[in-house]
């Protein structure tokens, strides 16, 4: 029997899957951001660095990748809790490379808040960063994203299913983000797919815990090994390039953490 191979899904080889597109990647500058800017831009895609503080990092990781393919990287400063900077933004983007295929939300603060500590400043701060922003910067994107047909990709967390100890504001904030997700999923379809990373212990924060703790929490994964950024990246690769239908859902990137907790 012949396999038929449907026309509406070209099948391309990863390396140029993502040619003529465009990526806006928010917090690219370092650590996860930086590792899904180099995946997207590997497979071909032209990439928005977004960066708020981290200029020295973003400008590098530009160099880096326009010195690969030149003119393929530009730089976006915006500080996303400013509302009102997010179309501007958005437009850059779309300036820089003539249109917008694929948003990322990776930007994010995580800190902990405990009970009894929790300031208004913690809630701003955790709340727009986590699910503000990517709402209204989806909000903004929509038009562009909607004219090509293009995608959205949300970096929550495993905590936003099950919360982390000391960290409610953090986990409920990207608890939202998974709800606004699927919201959007079904808002903007059917032109636009938007679905979700969820990361589990793939790269510990600059204030990561000790190294018992860090082994504890490693061992409670069903593959007792950490992850790394670039899995995190490997799963925004295949909403890009291998996954038309599909929207709307949530893909856990943890060794298995989240099935044995």
């Amino acid at each position: 029997m012949t396999q038929e191979i449907s026309a509406s899904v070209p099948v391309r080889p990863a390396r140029d899957a993502l040619t003529g597109q465009a990526a806006l990647i928010t917090g690219a500058a370092r650590r996860v951001g930086a590792s899904i800017a180099r995946m997207l831009h590997a497979a071909g895609a032209d990439v928005v660095l977004h960066y708020r503080s981290s200029a020295d990092d973003a400008a590098a990781l530009a160099r880096e990748l326009n010195d690969s393919r030149p003119g393929s990287a530009a730089l976006a400063e915006c500080d996303l809790l400013q509302l009102a900077q997010l179309p501007g933004l958005v437009a850059g983007a779309i300036s820089a490379f003539g249109g917008l295929d694929i948003l990322v939300n990776n930007a994010s603060t995580f800190y902990p808040t405990p009970l009894g500590d929790i300031g208004e400043i913690d809630w701003d701060d955790l709340v727009g960063t986590n699910l503000k922003a990517p709402l209204f910067l989806a909000q903004a994107a929509a038009p562009a994203l909607h004219e090509r047909r293009g995608l959205i990709i949300n970096v929550t967390d495993i905590h936003g299913l099950r919360p982390l100890r000391r960290y409610p504001v953090y986990s409920l904030a990207k608890a939202g983000l998974i709800m606004l997700t699927k919201s959007l999923a079904r808002e903007l379809g059917p032109h636009v797919r938007v679905n979700a990373v969820a990361p589990g212990p793939v790269m510990w924060a600059e204030d990561a815990p000790d190294p018992a703790l860090q082994e504890k929490i490693t061992s409670r994964t069903a593959l007792k090994r950490p992850g790394s950024a670039e899995d995190v990246a490997r799963a925004c690769l295949f909403f890009a390039t291998g996954a038309p239908y599909v929207t709307g859902q949530i893909l856990a990137v943890d060794g298995g953490r989240s099935i044995g907790w």
